[in-house]
């Protein structure tokens, strides 16, 4: 990674970004990363939309995928680069994803955090995401309890309310 201290920039991930997006899972997530091939399919997969943040150098310093299918979204992924945590970069994914799902009409986004993980569940809980279920031992090989944390879209919460007062 660069040592450019400039923010960076936001882009929607490309099927060239594969190798750099791969690179930077296997060394964030190490024992429980996704495979390559998990990658590339989510990269080309329907529904998806997959950004990247990229350094100014070019290199990818941090991606985030979502899954949205008709009124429901998942957060499928979110990786950044060590050296950009606790600077604001999850959070931009976090709010291109969520801005991306109210785009498409979404009433309802979820997503899996590890139990272990209470920074990135004080980020989902910060942008709205509510604790519903727990995973036992969801993320393997540890065996670590997952928390399935859910987030209402105000604006198509109003838009369905403002629908049924029509029907």
């Amino acid at each position: 990674m660069s040592g450019d201290a400039a923010a960076p920039t936001l882009r929607r991930a490309v099927a060239d970004d594969l190798d750099a997006v791969w690179a930077l899972e296997s060394s964030v997530f190490a024992r429980d990363a996704w495979s390559r091939a998990m990658l590339q399919e989510e990269l080309a997969g329907e529904h998806r939309d997959y950004r990247v943040l990229i350094d100014g150098s070019g290199v990818v310093v941090g991606y985030a995928g979502l899954l949205a299918v008709g009124p429901e979204a998942d957060i499928q992924t979110i990786a950044v680069h060590p050296s950009l945590r606790g600077r604001g970069q999850g959070r931009r994914l976090m709010r291109a994803l969520l801005d991306r799902a109210d785009e498409l009409g979404v009433r309802e986004v979820f997503l899996e955090v590890r139990a272990d993980n209470p920074v990135a569940h004080g980020l989902y809980a910060s942008l709205g995401f509510e604790d519903i279920g727990v995973r036992p031992r969801y993320y393997q090989p540890d065996g670590v309890d997952a928390v399935v944390m859910r987030r209402a879209m105000p604006a198509q919460q109003m838009r369905a309310t403002a629908e049924e007062d029509q029907a």
